[in-house]
């Protein structure tokens, strides 16, 4: 799949058959994850995979905007002692949503479906996330992406809009 085509094709999937998705997939997807920039390299990112029915549940149950029958979930978390220091600290924010987005479109490439799932900086569900996966305190769950084989298929779109567009020459 071309690069254009797989931004295109990116939806939010809800819904997934029961399907497992791979190891050789969830490499992948990972693989792709850790390809993605980050401030000064820090790479500060952990990736919980999850595909413990049980624990599944629990993460589900985190947060009420995820609640999605997915047979495999990867939340991604900031690493705060992998940081840059001081005011610049924030930036593992960015560097996680970078790596998000890189799985999202990986998972599309390879025919599965996913939908991001915000935590941070919801304080509620980032605390029981943290429980559920009992998260070292330096591991910040910014959100969960639920991944499997899409039992629907949204329409691929455009959302460009040229009045969002602003030159400044």
């Amino acid at each position: 799949m071309e690069l254009k085509e797989a931004l295109l094709k990116r939806r939010s999937v809800r819904k997934f058959t029961d399907e497992a998705v791979s190891d050789e997939y969830i490499d992948e997807l990972l693989h792709a994850a850790m390809s993605g920039p980050s401030a000064c390299n820090k790479t500060p990112w952990e990736f919980y995979v999850i595909k413990n029915s049980e624990k599944l549940a629990a993460v589900k149950k985190a947060s009420r905007f995820s609640r999605f029958n997915s047979p495999l979930a990867i939340v991604v978390c900031g690493n705060l002692s992998r940081a840059l220091p001081m005011q610049l600290a924030e930036y593992w924010i960015q560097d996680c949503s970078a790596a998000t987005e890189n799985i999202l479109l990986r998972a599309t490439d390879l025919g599965l479906g996913a939908v991001w799932c915000g935590a941070h900086p919801q304080a509620r569900v980032v605390k029981k996330i943290r429980e559920v996966l009992d998260l070292p305190e330096k591991h910040v769950p910014l959100g969960i992406i639920h991944i499997g084989h899409p039992a629907e298929s949204p329409e691929p779109r455009d959302q460009y809009d040229e009045k969002r567009v602003h030159f400044v020459e």
